[in-house]
């Protein structure tokens, strides 16, 4: 697999803080999977398919809500239980971000971390720096440069632990 510079300045601090909490918490999920509605069965399926196909365990709503659980309560656990976080940025999200939905709640809390990881698919950085300053300040992934499956085999890499 190959980094560039700046995908490995910004996932390296986020390995060591992905580490100290699998040590420090063995029983959470590797990844919390923040993505827009809309995306659910299609570009967050697939990238939630191909973490699993590499050995990542992703808290991902579609699968870990159950009927009858009330959703913000779940998504407030699936927070709490994942090493880090991944948020899927597509003009979906971009558009849900903007009427500040429950996809805007989980980036709240994501951006207080320093284990968030932006994959930006079928937009841009610039598009998602008029949305969120501080999303967009923070270095990624994107599949204008991976594909998905190498994004996700990259995550792979870095929850490897």
């Amino acid at each position: 697999m190959t980094y560039t510079p700046a995908e490995v300045r910004t996932l390296t601090p986020i390995r060591r803080e992905v580490e100290a909490r699998a040590h420090a918490y063995p029983d959470l999920r590797d990844v919390f999977l923040c993505h827009a509605w809309d995306d659910r069965r299609g570009a967050a399926k697939e990238l939630h398919d191909l973490l699993e196909s590499n050995d990542v365990s992703v808290w991902f709503s579609e699968k870990d809500v159950m009927l009858g659980v009330p959703l913000l309560r779940a998504i407030d656990k699936g927070l709490a239980k994942s090493r880090a976080g991944i948020v899927l940025v597509t003009p979906a999200l971009l558009t849900r971000l903007a009427s500040e939905g429950i996809a805007d709640k989980e980036l709240s809390e994501l951006l207080a971390r320093d284990q968030l990881i932006p994959v930006v698919h079928e937009t841009t950085y610039e598009a998602l720096r008029e949305v969120s300053p501080l999303l967009g300040s923070r270095s990624g992934l994107s599949t204008a440069e991976d594909s998905m499956a190498d994004i996700a085999a990259k995550i792979g890499e870095l929850v490897d632990v």
